[in-house]
């Protein structure tokens, strides 16, 4: 193996530094993937059936308000103009997600306006009287109240966490928009949408160099006996399993995904309906005809694929999706991460590598700068 960078991952982050590498210092780099296909958790395709294209680890929107990440994810692919917004259902009824004047009016069967709706909700959140709050739970309705929090919150994240709320880091629910306002879009970015024509083909632009070279379907296990003694390693797998489990493993919620293909043109009117009640196991439907309207032919056609996601336990050979960012196992991170930094040769990076969950443009921006910081290093 001649190549003096080797990536572990074809995921966003790692694809964008074999970019970086390949196209800018002009170096070979080799990616190791372990999945028969690049592109990670953004990894989309067609259904053979139907034509619609499917994103099959669930829904990713790309949003930023990062000017730097805008500008370089563009030479890459042309994105649509979809705005993402989300519904979901409590007793039986539809509400608008996030929490927005039109949920709090449904909820409460009332016509607030934004003022009276404010006002409404500082006497809900005084009776519950939480001054410094100290988990999810007391975040949460420090922020929106107690029924709002029970009806929309509390056990829709039960299940994505398989825990109680109050046992999870308030910082979870700094995540999810409220708003006293109509806006009943999901992000407020500056740019949003997703690839004209697809994730896949992103994916196939960012890594389409001479110098960039893929192994489908190869674990980092599988090779790291044969690679050279100076060859560094840009690793975007789990860090704990680098480490063969040295301080413990750490801890992720894993995903399960059922999918269907319906006989109807449109089986829920939006590309995702989240379900908040325990009386159904999964969290959301993904329905993802509605993210290209534009098809116009699968976008029409008298049938749907659908995808029902099902939060999971993690153990070691599933995905890991969610770190469970709580502070014991943050601690134990910083250990993992100690420990890697004893050899130079080792970087780590992506939401696996790094213990953390990144959107899409947090993503490229983390892998932008760790390029640009590897790059003084290697040019002075």
């Amino acid at each position: 193996m001649s190549a003096k960078f080797f990536i572990i991952g074809a995921g966003l982050w790692g694809a964008v530094m074999a970019e970086r590498l390949a196209s800018q210092l002009h170096l070979p780099v080799t990616i190791f993937e372990k999945r028969a296909h690049i592109g990670g958790n953004c990894h989309s395709q067609l259904d053979p059936e139907t034509g619609i294209e499917c994103h099959i680890y669930g829904s990713h929107i790309f949003h930023t308000s990062l000017p730097e990440v805008w500008h370089y994810i563009t030479q890459f692919t042309e994105f649509t103009n979809y705005r993402h917004t989300v519904l979901t259902k409590h007793n039986g009824k539809i509400y608008s997600m996030p929490i927005n004047l039109a949920t709090i009016n449904a909820l409460y069967n009332r016509n607030f306006t934004p003022e009276e709706a404010k006002e409404f909700l500082q006497r809900e959140i005084a009776e519950a009287k939480i001054a410094a709050p100290q988990n999810l739970e007391e975040q949460a309705i420090s922020l929106i109240g107690r029924p709002l929090y029970e009806a929309f919150i509390k056990n829709y994240t039960q299940k994505q966490w398989a825990c109680a709320p109050k046992d999870l880091p308030k910082e979870i629910i700094t995540r999810l928009p409220f708003r006293t306002s109509y806006n009943c879009n999901y992000f407020t970015d500056t740019w949003q949408g997703v690839p004209k024509d697809g994730y896949f083909n992103l994916f196939k632009r960012l890594l389409d160099h001479p110098n960039i070279t893929i192994e489908l379907n190869t674990s980092y296990a599988k090779i790291k006996d044969q690679l050279p003694k100076d060859a560094t390693v840009i690793y975007t797998g789990l860090v704990d399993e680098l480490c063969n489990y040295q301080y413990g493993p750490l801890a992720w919620r894993s995903l399960e995904f059922s999918w269907e293909t319906v006989n109807v043109c449109d089986y829920q009117g939006t590309a995702v309906l989240n379900y908040a009640d325990l009386d159904v196991s999964y969290t959301r439907i993904h329905e993802f005809k509605h993210y290209h309207p534009e098809r116009i032919e699968p976008f029409n056609l008298a049938k749907s694929v659908i995808c029902r996601e099902y939060p999971a336990n993690f153990s070691p050979g599933l995905e890991a999706y969610y770190p469970v960012n709580n502070a014991q196992n943050n601690l134990l991170y910083e250990r993992y991460a100690e420990e890697c930094a004893k050899t130079q040769q080792i970087i780590l990076g992506g939401r696996l590598g790094k213990y953390k969950y990144f959107d899409m443009d947090k993503t490229i921006a983390d892998a932008l700068n760790t390029f640009n910081a590897l790059q003084k290093e290697i040019v002075g």
